[in-house]
């Protein structure tokens, strides 16, 4: 999902040594990874109040407003950076236009309605199903999908953020790690603890449970 950091690298030193045309492109290469990473977040029911398009122009006037300070001193990749100050971007949103900011099960549009069902969703629905459970798996598939979303909204904020940040991002372990904030086992635990939870609402009984 995020573009590849080898060019990522280049744009960054041109930008370093203050080429404008650089930073434009370093920035305009990020704008649809951005706008898709807030789409998974954004409650549908904002849509009438909050432009998705409207908090990534926003983050990203921030990023070039704040670039120097990044390059002196890059605690992250850039696009964990980016992604950082995205998700404080719609954290705000919520508080601002929502007498609550928690997430709510009856979500106006599910999960793989907002642009979701792509490879890794189909790659991770193929990891929680039950194949003897799934006599028909082609046949299935688009009704899978459907309860997969379903059960993916209905996670816990921390299960459901690791979800949409391997499978949906593509984030390595590593990367999720820095972004939360844990080691990289504790990580790693959060993801299949997720996973674990996803099987059971999907009916897999060789879940297991939370453990």
């Amino acid at each position: 999902m995020w573009p590849d950091s080898s060019q990522t690298q280049e744009l960054l030193s041109g930008a370093r040594q203050g080429d404008e045309a650089a930073l434009n492109q370093l920035l305009d290469r990020h704008r649809q990874a951005l706008r898709r990473m807030i789409d998974m977040r954004l409650d549908a029911r904002l849509a009438g109040r909050v432009d998705a398009s409207d908090i990534v122009q926003d983050v990203l006037i921030e990023a070039n407003r704040r670039l120097k300070e990044y390059l002196r001193e890059p605690s992250m990749p850039f696009h964990l950076w980016l992604r950082h100050m995205a998700r404080d971007r719609v954290i705000d949103a919520h508080r601002r236009h929502r007498v609550a900011a928690k997430r709510s099960v009856d979500r106006e549009q599910p999960l793989a309605a907002r642009g979701t069902g792509d490879r890794s969703t189909l790659d991770l629905i193929a990891q929680l199903e039950n194949r003897e459970l799934t006599p028909a798996a082609a046949a299935t598939r688009k009704e899978m999908q459907a309860r997969f979303a379903a059960a993916v909204e209905l996670l816990d904020d921390d299960d459901r953020e690791v979800i949409l940040m391997r499978h949906f991002e593509q984030l390595s372990n590593q990367e999720v790690a820095q972004s939360l904030g844990l080691s990289q086992p504790a990580a790693g635990m959060r993801y299949l603890r997720a996973v674990r939870r996803l099987r059971a609402m999907l009916g897999d009984p060789s879940s297991g449970g939370d453990g």
